[in-house]
């Protein structure tokens, strides 16, 4: 049979992109169908949105090549301090501290720039010959037959592949026209997002602090500025959101405290609804499903880039060792190998931030107390934080071979 690429990738946010580049080192083609333009896409201006990118998350853009031309613009996170808290009080004086001098491999991560990391993933997608990216393009339909599958988009076309990967969010079309089910709950909770000045310091020092309404993550950026991720009930984030700069900026403050000093709103502010959705299986005939597609999670630990390119890994991997075995890369029995992989490491990370964020986000006074203790027995046994930092930085379990800095 004749293929327009090997892999028709469906989304063209982080990991569709990444994956692309990944599958190119192993001589395998694709083509990304993205149905956003490109210059909204490469927006050059700040507007507040980062990502923390895991150790492991590192070595995989290093094995890309993408790494080297976003290292400048990156805030490598030094230590992590998590402590419960209430509005006006500040932390707790019991809290956990992770200095990443504990650890042998360094920093646990750094954050990263929504538009330097996208622009350089784009930048290397035009370069390699093995991707096709077409923008501007949605899908209407998709069809596995006998060696292949058929994608048709809305201007009438049909592309063919080997497979389909679905890039394209917590609302998957792909999925849903595979017919595959998705399980979870709204966590009646909304993430505000945006970035801040600051008149002192960070230190390169990550802070997620628990509130009642839930979590509010201080993530250190270049410079004298932080990224915010702050979560409030549905209700409160909502009024939030209505008011001018100002009055967003006198809700904030409270919760963030001054020991950064005066801080001011840089870059856009934005709300993400929150909750659990977790497809019921990560592949079907000639498909597989990566990033928020097969899960979407609480954001409490920050894992959300990092778990996807943790898909991005383990199926680029699994194609290419396929592809060395001259195996056909679209059988049941390839993607019961992606299936396997990452269906049960995703459902523990979705169950404990689940459970920590419902024994967290509440003013109860005995789960304050027992989570108060809990926290400093954690910060007083070294061997456990040890292996928590570890869990931070992506390096535990079975990592695939790109996130241990190895090659494809």
């Amino acid at each position: 049979m004749t293929f327009d690429s090997d892999i028709l990738i469906v989304g063209g946010g982080l990991n569709g992109p990444a994956l692309a580049l990944a599958l190119s080192q192993a001589g395998l083609s694709s083509t990304i169908i993205d149905a956003q333009p490109l210059p909204t896409v490469l927006e050059p201006e700040f507007d507040g949105r980062a990502y923390a990118v895991a150790l492991g998350s590192k070595r995989l853009l290093q094995g890309l090549g993408i790494w080297d031309a976003v290292e400048g613009h990156t805030q490598p996170i030094l230590d992590i301090v998590v402590s419960d808290g209430r509005e006006g009080e500040g932390a707790s004086p019991l809290y956990v501290h992770f200095d990443h001098r504990e650890i042998e491999e360094g920093p646990f991560g750094a954050l990263l720039e929504d538009r330097y990391l996208r622009a350089a993933l784009l930048g290397a997608v035009a370069a390699e010959e093995r991707i096709t990216h077409l923008t501007e393009q949605t899908v209407v339909a998709q069809a596995a037959k006998p060696g292949g599958v058929d994608v048709t988009l809305a201007d009438g076309s049909v592309l063919t592949g080997r497979l389909l990967v679905g890039c394209d969010g917590r609302r998957s079309g792909v999925a849903e026209r595979a017919g595959i089910r998705r399980v979870g709950w709204d966590y009646g909770q909304t993430s505000l997002v945006c970035a801040v000045d600051h008149a002192l310091p960070h230190n390169g020092i990550a802070h997620q602090m628990f509130l009642p309404a839930g979590p509010l993550a201080i993530l250190p950026l270049t410079g004298n500025r932080c990224s915010i991720v702050w979560t409030e009930t549905t209700q409160n984030a909502a009024e939030i959101m209505a008011r001018d700069d100002a009055g967003y900026m006198a809700a904030l403050r409270p919760r963030f405290g001054d020991f950064l000093g005066d801080i001011a709103l840089a870059g856009g502010r934005y709300a993400y609804p929150l909750n659990l959705t977790l497809a019921q299986r990560f592949t079907g005939a000639r498909l597989a499903l990566v990033g928020d597609a097969a899960h979407g999670i609480h954001p409490i630990a920050g894992q959300g880039l990092n778990l996807g390119l943790r898909d991005v890994a383990a199926l680029a991997e699994v194609l290419a060792d396929a592809k060395r075995r001259g195996e056909d890369i679209g059988t049941k029995g390839v993607l019961d190998r992606y299936q396997s992989w990452r269906g049960f490491d995703t459902s523990v990370l979705a169950a404990a931030t689940d459970g920590i964020n419902h024994l967290f986000s509440n003013d109860n006074p005995l789960l304050r107390m027992v989570r108060d203790i809990g926290l400093g027995a954690v910060n007083a046994t070294p061997a456990l934080r040890r292996s928590f930092m570890r869990e931070a930085a992506g390096i535990t379990g079975d990592v695939p071979r790109l996130m241990q800095g190895k090659p494809l």
